[in-house]
């Protein structure tokens, strides 16, 4: 298979050719994207009065319009208000950068197939954790030979920053056979992964990996990116039908897009399409990820117009440069605003002093000051956010456990968990394990006890409201379970001798769920060849078990979803393979790595509604990389552990070597003045950001004792002691 670069009718240098475009530039609540809709209405009727209007320079045959935002959050707020505020006949696609590129590289697959002379079968994307388990299993030689336990660097981080190399590769642009040279060149240090050896060995592994992916129609985020930008991008055919399929482009927010997106909308102007973006410098909440809002920047000398939309008033106008000012010269403490409160815990009435409490204590201070603003300020809990560098499920159960109590709700943003955390999950992967043969080693009295809790009906009105208690669910897995290696099964109940002290609703409960698994096991064992697969099986006892006489909350029901969702998934690409390779592995060694990949607690899902109604009354509990993607604003900020030095980072750590895939990477290391000046950057970029989003009070919530119980002194801590100020 030839997978070189094969020479592209598109240039990245080429100057294209101005159309009706216009480029909006603002910081944040600046009104960007209503200026983006009010743009869009004046295309579609050029007689509205306008300013800096957009031709309408348009083709005929192209029927849609193309929305771009950048995530799937901005894109559903996006999608509400074009609905509410605009009417049009026109169809509109909504699409988040990532989004679209995936659709497009599935749609015009054919055109890819044929250049790199694939066998024609539909690609098939890989989820992350599964593309994590497939790359492990066929780097498997050559990790045991790079001896990373020794080295100090885990496995799983490996192939994980390897991996997410490709993607970083694909997203600016640049060919994977690029990745290793540019490691070379962009690394330094004396660590064990920045050595040019690890470099070009992570370079000869991606390439393995690409080439054993495409063989079988597998596409990895990396590689979708890859192929759109090599392969697609500057083919004439579908630069061709990209001109039919879309009469115009609206992208928001595009300093969070990757590079790869310059390239597209560089195209679409060049096809006379036109378009309309708007930029906030103050935003980039993806650089370090798979952003270059620097690549997006330099496009905008293409666009026929642009406009620079005037600073809002509200705090962030006064708040930010004197926040920035006091971050860059601490030794001239000026006294914050009014607006501005430090979070001080007090030994007692008499004294003042603020304390070096631990962050327990934070926590519970910051749950009652919250309390006090909504049952004595009358302040509604929708008009607070609590935002934090980072929030652990210690910090989030605190104040979601303290808050409910006094009846406030509390709406922890896109919070993940692992599926196995959920009881659903963990009690229907048991069942798994007594339905299929084989499996009798990955059962446990203690998974089995849980289970039966779980999926005992509920009896309405009765507390526990299941009908067989914890107790007696171990009473029943220690008595009426037979160990099996192949046939594990439960017994009868009437096995165990004192049988009658259960009572007649766990005897009849208990019954219950050991003949579904009888029938269940008699039917796989009768269909022989071609048994019922795993995810038919999830399905039916979801429906059996919690379909007719369980009320699952929004939580439950998403986990289930993103249960049956997982499995699907697993068992396609586990079907590629077969299609592939043969059976290189028996139905029972794939359902065995199932269960243990969901127990290694490797797949995540939303524990909580990622999108609730608008308008419902919760405080909000965010990190600051959650807030600054949700692009929301309060009236009041409560600013978690101002102290910690994840404040530089803005809480997401940023993908190992993504410095050396930006466009305007210098191709060597930076130097310390270098990454000291782009650290001060960020932070006041975050800084201008989040001042930006609050309209009457900060509060400043700081313990001197992180969780680990050392000392914080983060770069926030001039603004503590400015705090003390009179």
């Amino acid at each position: 298979m030839d997978l070189s670069l094969k020479p592209s009718n598109w240039d990245r240098d080429q100057s294209p050719t101005p159309c009706a475009s216009l480029w909006i530039t603002g910081p944040s609540r600046s009104g960007k994207t209503s200026r983006l809709i009010q743009g869009f209405e004046q295309w579609l009727n050029p007689g509205l009065p306008q300013r800096g209007a957009i031709p309408t320079n348009i083709p005929p045959i192209t029927p849609a319009v193309l929305i771009l935002t950048a995530n799937t959050g901005n894109q559903r707020d996006l999608s509400d208000r074009f609905l509410l505020e605009v009417g049009c006949r026109d169809p509109l696609v909504f699409k988040t950068p990532s989004g679209f590129i995936i659709d497009e590289v599935f749609l015009f697959w054919p055109l890819i197939f044929q250049a790199l002379q694939l066998k024609a079968q539909f690609p098939l994307r890989l989820r992350p954790e599964t593309e994590q388990e497939l790359a492990t299993t066929l780097w498997r030689e050559a990790l045991d030979d790079l001896g990373l336990d020794t080295a100090g660097v885990m496995e799983y981080r490996f192939v994980r920053d390897t991996l997410d190399l490709l993607q970083l590769a694909g997203a600016g642009g640049f060919a994977p056979a690029e990745i290793a040279p540019r490691l070379m060149q962009g690394l330094a240090g004396d660590t064990w992964e920045t050595q040019p050896e690890m470099s070009e060995k992570r370079g000869d592994l991606l390439h393995h990996w690409q080439q054993w992916c495409l063989e079988r129609g597998l596409l990895s985020y990396g590689l979708i990116y890859d192929l759109y930008g090599r392969y697609l991008l500057g083919d004439r055919h579908y630069q061709h039908q990209l001109q039919r399929r879309y009469r115009g482009i609206f992208a928001d927010d595009v300093d969070d897009y990757p590079a790869l997106m310059a390239d597209f909308l560089q195209t679409a102007l060049t096809a006379a399409i036109p378009c309309v973006v708007t930029f906030n410098p103050n935003g980039q909440n993806r650089l370090g990820l798979n952003a270059d809002p620097q690549a997006l920047a330099q496009i905008q000398g293409a666009f026929a117009q642009t406009e620079t939309l005037p600073t809002p008033s509200g705090m962030g106008e006064t708040l930010a440069p004197m926040l920035i000012q006091l971050l860059a010269a601490p030794a001239q403490l000026l006294p914050l605003p009014p607006e501005v409160e430090l979070l001080q815990i007090r030994r007692g009435e008499e004294e003042t002093e603020f304390l070096p409490i631990s962050r327990a204590a934070l926590l519970r201070a910051t749950a009652e000051r919250i309390i006090k603003a909504v049952q004595q300020e009358g302040i509604a809990p929708g008009q607070i956010a609590v935002i934090g560098p980072g929030l652990d499920a210690i910090a989030r159960y605190t104040l979601m456990e303290i808050l409910k109590k006094q009846d406030i709700a509390v709406e922890p943003l896109n919070e993940q968990r692992p599926l196995i955390t959920s009881p659903l999950v963990r009690a229907l992967l048991t069942l798994l394990t007594l339905v299929y043969p084989g499996l009798g080693p990955l059962i446990d009295r203690d998974r089995l006890g849980e289970m039966l809790v779980v999926l005992s009906h509920p009896q309405p009105g009765q507390i526990p409201p299941t009908a067989i208690d914890p107790v007696r669910a171990g009473l029943l897995s220690d008595h009426c379970y037979h160990f099996h290696r192949d046939h594990p099964r439960l017994l009868p109940v009437t096995d165990y001798p004192r049988w009658d002290r259960f009572g007649h609703q766990v005897v009849t409960a208990y019954d219950g769920i050991r003949r579904w698994i009888e029938a269940k096991t008699q039917y796989i064992e009768q269909a022989d060849l071609r048994p019922p697969p795993p995810p038919v099986v999830l399905n039916e006892a979801i429906e059996h078990f919690f379909g007719k006489t369980r009320t699952l909350s929004y939580g439950e029901l998403a986990v289930l979803r993103g249960l049956m969702e997982t499995a699907q998934h697993f068992w396609e690409v586990d079907s590629r393979l077969r299609q592939n390779e043969g059976a290189q592995r028996s139905p029972l060694e794939t359902l065995s790595q199932f269960i243990q990949l969901l127990r290694r607690g490797t797949i995540t899902a939303n524990a909580y509604p990622a999108h609730r109604e608008k308008g419902e009354n919760a405080v909000l509990l965010a990190t600051i990389y959650q807030y600054r993607n949700l692009r929301r604003s309060h009236p009041w900020h409560f600013w978690l552990d101002v102290g910690s030095n994840l404040w530089q980072s803005g809480g997401a750590a940023d993908l190992f070597a993504h410095q050396c895939f930006l466009r305007e990477s210098p191709r060597r290391p930076w130097t310390l003045e270098e990454a000291t000046e782009r650290q001060t950057a960020k932070l006041s970029r975050i800084l201008a950001d989040l001042t930006a989003r609050i309209e009457k009070r900060l509060i400043l919530c700081h313990s001197e004792l992180a969780v680990n119980g050392m000392e914080q002194r983060g770069p926030l801590s001039p603004l503590i002691d400015a705090a003390f100020l009179e």
